[in-house]
């Protein structure tokens, strides 16, 4: 972990300690971060910005097909440099070659099960810190949520039930 990111989580504990430990938007601990001088700006890459701002748009942009599928119309893939460091290459979905597109949904389902398994370990562990309250359920099953979301888009005729 970088010390930058330990003196993140050290704002976040000092707020919650000085401030509040409500749920809080992180525009405000932000503000108040600054505000009491906690936080300066660090030096910026320009090239990484841009970098991260070309990411940003390219996952933002999105088209429909002729069966009015909509989709992500740019699609990253993770890989390795030689020097080690992580790159993400991009390419149109149109045009990209099949191994690419293979490795996107790998990664992309990858990241799905982690994320997943994230949320079952945090209900575990809130359900374990709160026994006298009801527990909190979650289902993984996510068949029938992508139908009705094709069923409420146009793209399903077939009720769920």
């Amino acid at each position: 972990m970088t010390k930058y990111k330990n003196d993140l989580r050290g704002i976040w504990g000092q707020y919650r300690e000085q401030v509040s430990s409500d749920p809080v938007d992180l525009q405000t601990v932000a503000a108040w971060a600054i505000e009491n001088g906690f936080w300066t700006p660090r030096p910026v890459d320009l090239s990484t910005s841009l970098a991260n701002d070309l990411a940003q748009t390219l996952r933002e942009e999105k088209r429909s097909d002729k069966s009015g599928r909509e989709f992500r119309a740019n699609i990253p893939v993770r890989q390795k440099a030689k020097t080690g460091e992580t790159l993400w290459k991009w390419a149109d979905i149109d045009e990209a070659p099949r191994f690419h597109m293979e490795k996107n949904v790998q990664q992309e389902r990858r990241s799905i099960v982690s994320n997943c398994y994230s949320l079952v370990m945090k209900v575990e562990h809130y359900n374990d810190a709160h026994p006298s309250e009801e527990e909190i359920q979650v289902v993984m099953d996510f068949e029938e949520d992508i139908e009705e979301m094709k069923i409420a888009i146009g793209l399903s005729d077939v009720e769920v039930t």
